[in-house]
């Protein structure tokens, strides 16, 4: 060590750091200085410039130019409080998950206490809410009079809340009500989060609110047409929209950026496969190959099953070839499907109309086809097809003259006279005195089916559905007696006759 005369140790020591501290501070203000005049535009101490080009920025939704400015300032003097101020709401905003890095150790040292505001506020609305409650705290153990950061206290609280009760509702099926957390608490304090807004979407869809998720996730696209999250669930939402085209180009968007994106490449593929699906069944139905397109249906279907608004096409074609095949149970269950996704579907009415048709449900046809015939007054087809059920319950009304005689319809006139021989000697009263009463009732049945049947021209119309009633036969008003009355005597003619005879009657 060099020895200055009339110095001892204690003043030479003072006089190093004395030196030291010269050239500290004058290091600080070649590095500090150049910074400050830049970023103020060449006038030092020219802030209400700087602020009013930052507002700017924010209102074009300029967020990093706006940040970059605020970062210059304050690399530039980091004694400007405003800028923190600034910078921490914008940060608040877009809820960026990263940390601003600050810089020198050595403003850390000199300026504790506005590092300790930024950091707090650069953190609120982020996942990192214990880090940003801490150093809220800390701030007001250095300034408990800091009005602002106890207010922004409040918020975080009420940010850290809201959020993780809008992912725990989320999680649980709750989305209704966690939409209104993050759209009036999340948002109102970030409201140009992304991470929010994609939470926001998210939850559209689940709520089935298709076009205001294609909105919220449009907004999103325009501040990044690459943001894949973004092209992924609008993709999405066209597609339970059943607008495969404009959703397939979203999924293509993405996989152009990430081919290897793997929620897009199973939205994209699924969608693929059920497009395939829908056209194989639909190719098959032109061609008459009934079958195979009722298993194509079969295997759309069960892809995705919350797909409705393409599902209940679905539903229906399968229902059609159901019908067509005259599987009237199956065709029913397919058009109940069909139509408990969209209840004014009329050509899913007719359909099932044509189902119960098949079903025998006569009542039921006649309820759907004449709901449909209401809906669209002016289809000939539907007013044919409402006209066919209503004979058909009108016909299930009247007797059963084949069911009476135990006959097919397709029963040759030779059968028919067995039927009647064998029914009439087997209910004859003469032969069932203890149940006389039953007996006569069952043998006028028995002779008045014989009456229609056994004639040629009655029984054609019966077979057209015409009341034979109305034809001034009294078998269906009651009035057909085969005893007769008052003494008369009823005569039943058979070929080759009985042997011997049951009191009146004469075989």
């Amino acid at each position: 060590m060099i020895n200055l005369p009339g110095m001892d140790g204690v003043a030479w020591r003072g006089f190093v750091y004395a030196i030291f501290i010269f050239n500290f501070v004058f290091v600080c203000q070649l590095l500090l200085l150049p910074p400050l005049v830049s970023a103020l535009g060449g006038k030092s101490g020219n802030a209400a410039e700087l602020f009013e080009r930052v507002s700017q920025s924010v209102k074009m939704k300029r967020y990093s130019e706006a940040l970059d400015d605020l970062n210059a300032a304050i690399e530039a003097d980091s004694t400007l409080s405003e800028a923190y101020w600034h910078r921490a709401s914008i940060l608040r905003q877009i809820c960026r998950s990263k940390s601003l890095v600050i810089g020198l150790k050595l403003r850390l040292l000199c300026w504790k206490k506005l590092i300790l505001i930024d950091r707090a506020n650069c953190s609120l609305l982020m996942r990192k809410y214990e880090e940003s409650e801490k150093n809220y705290k800390l701030l007001l153990l250095l300034n408990p009079r800091n009005s602002a950061a106890e207010k922004e206290l409040s918020q975080l609280s009420q940010s850290q809340s809201a959020l993780e009760t809008a992912l725990s509702l989320f999680e649980t099926g709750g989305f209704t009500k966690a939409l209104d957390y993050v759209d009036k608490v999340v948002l109102v304090f970030s409201p140009a989060c992304a991470k929010a807004k994609l939470l926001k979407v998210k939850l559209l869809l689940a709520t089935k609110d298709y076009s205001n998720a294609i909105s919220e996730s449009g907004y999103l696209l325009k501040e990044d047409e690459n943001d894949l999250d973004a092209l992924l669930l609008r993709g999405r939402a066209y597609y339970y929209l059943a607008d495969h085209d404009v959703s397939m180009r979203h999924y293509q968007k993405g996989l152009r950026l990430d081919p290897e994106h793997g929620e897009l490449k199973k939205a994209y593929f699924g969608l693929k496969n059920l497009l395939k699906k829908t056209k194989s069944a639909e190719d098959n139905v032109n061609k008459g190959k009934l079958r195979l397109a009722v298993e194509d249906f079969k295997g759309a279907l069960s892809l995705d099953p919350n797909h409705l608004a393409h599902n209940v096409h679905l539903h229906l074609g399968l229902c059609k070839v159901l019908v067509k095949l005259g599987r009237g149970r199956d065709a029913l269950i397919s058009c109940t499907e069909a139509l408990n996704i969209d209840g004014d579907l009329i050509d899913a009415l007719v359909q099932r109309g044509e189902a119960k048709l098949l079903t025998e449900d006569w009542e039921g046809a006649v309820d759907d086809l004449k709901s449909a015939a209401q809906r669209s007054p002016q289809d000939m087809n539907i007013q044919e097809s409402l006209m066919r059920a209503e004979k058909s319950l009108k016909l299930s009304k009247r007797r059963d003259w084949y069911k009476i005689l135990g006959v097919s319809k397709t029963a040759s006139v030779s059968e028919i006279k067995r039927a009647y021989k064998k029914l009439a000697l087997q209910w004859h009263p003469d032969k069932n005195v203890d149940n006389r009463e039953e007996a006569e009732a069952q043998f006028r049945e028995i002779a008045a089916a014989y009456e229609v049947l056994g004639d040629e021209e009655k029984r054609t119309r019966y077979d057209r559905g015409e009341d034979i009633e109305d034809m001034g036969m009294g078998a269906g008003a009651g009035g057909f007696n085969p005893f007769g009355g008052g003494g008369q005597q009823y005569t039943f003619h058979f070929e080759g006759g009985f042997p011997g005879g049951f009191g009146g009657f004469n075989f």
